[in-house]
């Protein structure tokens, strides 16, 4: 049974779980390297981690988004953290925000791959696991140690960088 003062962490994938095969010159997914990720920030809360889906968010579509909706609100924990692309990651913070039971959910992302080692997803995994703890209901993106209300964000496309709008 979960521990409802635990974290949950729901993986949807994106970059952050990208690995690149050589031999074909291509990004791909295999399996997601948050556990391998919270190792070595050395996290020692409660977490609960489940993966959802392994999906560029270029491609998720609104069917997905329910599902990731329909698993927070199922979630006995209070705090959740979604790993998710970030092109589509302020959609579907949105698509939460409109649905959202009085939770605490964060969404982050990494702009390079995990296994690439200059990857800010470790920074950002621990950016959005602290920002579960302390911030009040509601839904946001936490993307290089800023952290933005669900119905306020947007991607620059032109500098990688997220925003207030």
């Amino acid at each position: 049974m979960s521990d409802p003062q635990a974290i949950r962490i729901l993986i949807t994938g994106g970059t952050f779980d990208k690995e690149y095969d050589e031999i074909h010159g291509r990004l791909f997914f295999q399996e997601s390297h948050l556990p391998e990720m919270l190792a070595l920030g050395r996290c020692r809360l409660k977490v609960e981690v489940r993966t959802l889906m392994m999906v560029d968010s270029l491609e998720m579509t609104d069917a997905d988004r329910d599902i990731i909706v329909e698993q927070c609100r199922a979630s006995p924990e209070q705090r959740i953290v979604i790993t998710h692309g970030t092109d589509t990651m302020a959609e579907t913070a949105r698509a939460l925000a409109l649905r959202n039971d009085g939770k605490t959910i964060i969404l982050t992302g990494a702009m390079v791959p995990y296994k690439f080692g200059s990857s800010d997803g470790l920074f950002n995994l621990g950016s959005a696991l602290a920002f579960a703890q302390t911030l009040p209901p509601g839904v946001y993106v936490a993307m290089n140690g800023r952290c933005f209300n669900a119905e306020r964000v947007s991607k620059n496309r032109a500098t990688g960088i997220f925003e207030e709008i």
